[in-house]
């Protein structure tokens, strides 16, 4: 007795088995590009914006600090100029979201 079902015909057997198994293959790596696209990339975008935002206000912060010690004790600061000529000014330093 063997472990291994009974062959099916000589001519095709194999061969459809082959393309049933291809077929479900498609199927999965569809199923999965779906997913990936409708959960996995959206998340993605949203996190790494938010990581990007987190990261600029720390480096004006940290830019901040150089500028402050460069400078001689009890001279005003002068303001920061807006590093972007088209981006409105953002005066409330509050983290974007």
């Amino acid at each position: 007795m063997s472990a291994y079902p009974p062959p099916g015909p000589v001519y095709g057997g194999v061969g459809r088995r082959i393309e049933e198994a291809v077929e479900l293959i498609q199927m999965e790596l569809r199923h999965t590009i779906a997913f990936v696209n409708d959960a996995v990339v959206p998340h993605v975008r949203k996190e790494s914006i938010s990581a990007l935002r987190t990261v600029a206000d720390t480096l004006r912060d940290l830019a901040d600090r150089f500028e402050e010690s460069r400078m001689p004790h009890g001279q005003p600061p002068t303001p920061p100029s807006n590093p972007t000529p088209n981006a409105p000014p953002n005066p409330s330093k509050a983290p974007r979201s």
